[in-house]
């Protein structure tokens, strides 16, 4: 049983083939213009529609079609009313296009629960899949915390804590922007971090399991401004966020006691993310798939085929 998945996120172009054991993830990241913050929707789209027939024709020159028996597409970012960008119709649309071609069913599922299946197969826990579990999704866009219940074969995802305004990656990625580091500035924010002489943190207030980093955003700029090496002023940055993320966590398993807790998302490939919540217990997807993939999204086709 083979598997096609699609994603088209915010940043990144993805297409995966899942053989039921075995897969292959082919992603290349939207060009985004030095000193920029992101993209608007309408060059997501041409960028998108651009790389598609590029990274199916890389896919698909080493997987035999005539083996697919499905194909699944992330068509939203969370599973909730109302939830919708522009971007993830490219995805949609070829998808559909390629399913009609080879009459397989089309499995819609949202971006968020593609984070969740990704992290879990990459980490060989599939069990947790059918069961309830807390799940972080750290990104560029999303800092939300997750009480993650089965649905099915598919996941339902309840947001119970989390950033109440800029996201984590969005925090990073300004981070960034002020040392003058490439957009997405996740993986360059973690290596210029490892070479910090110190690690000052700026305890984030975090009551229940919500917390605001807006205000983290200016603290980081202060430090920088202080004289702070931009090494320090990195791991700075990625310290706020680990203690609120640690936190958050600690406060949901009183609520939630006994609940294994899973990190997806780009920002949960961060390596000092990692080192720090190891008390935690945590299960975190190889970082390649913790970043924005297709893998999750082909996961979720495989299970719906196996009924």
């Amino acid at each position: 049983m083979s598997v096609i998945g699609f994603d088209t996120s915010n940043y990144t172009t993805s297409i995966a083939y899942l053989d039921g054991q075995d897969g292959v993830n082919c992603s290349k990241l939207l060009p985004v213009k030095p000193g920029e913050l992101g993209l608007r929707q309408s060059d997501a789209v041409f960028h998108h529609t651009k790389s598609l027939p590029e990274l199916s024709g890389r896919l698909f020159s080493h997987v035999n079609k005539d083996l697919v028996t499905a194909v699944a597409v992330s068509t939203r970012p969370r599973a909730v009313e109302g939830s919708y960008m522009p971007c993830f119709m490219v995805g949609y649309s070829h998808a559909k296009m390629l399913s009609d071609a080879l009459h397989v069913p089309l499995h819609e599922v949202s971006h968020q629960q593609g984070h969740v299946a990704a992290a879990l197969w990459s980490a060989d826990r599939m069990d947790l899949m059918d069961k309830p579990h807390l799940a972080w999704h750290l990104s560029g866009g999303t800092t939300e915390l997750l009480l993650v219940e089965p649905d099915g074969k598919n996941v339902r995802c309840q947001r119970i804590g989390g950033t109440t305004d800029i996201s984590a990656g969005q925090l990073i990625d300004r981070t960034g922007q002020l040392l003058d580091l490439p957009f997405p500035a996740g993986k360059h924010l973690d290596a210029l971090s490892k070479n910090a002489s110190k690690r000052d943190v700026f305890q984030v207030k975090c009551p229940d399991m919500e917390f605001s980093l807006s205000g983290v955003q200016n603290k980081v700029q202060q430090y920088f401004a202080a004289g702070n090496t931009p090494e320090n002023t990195a791991a700075f940055a990625l310290m706020c966020v680990c203690r609120a993320v640690i936190r958050a966590t600690e406060n949901a398993r009183k609520v939630y006691p006994g609940l294994e807790v899973v990190f997806s998302g780009g920002v949960a490939s961060n390596s000092m993310l990692r080192e720090l919540t190891a008390p935690l217990n945590g299960v975190f997807a190889k970082p390649e798939y913790s970043t924005d993939n297709a893998m999750g999204v082909a996961v979720l086709a495989q299970r719906f085929q196996e009924g």
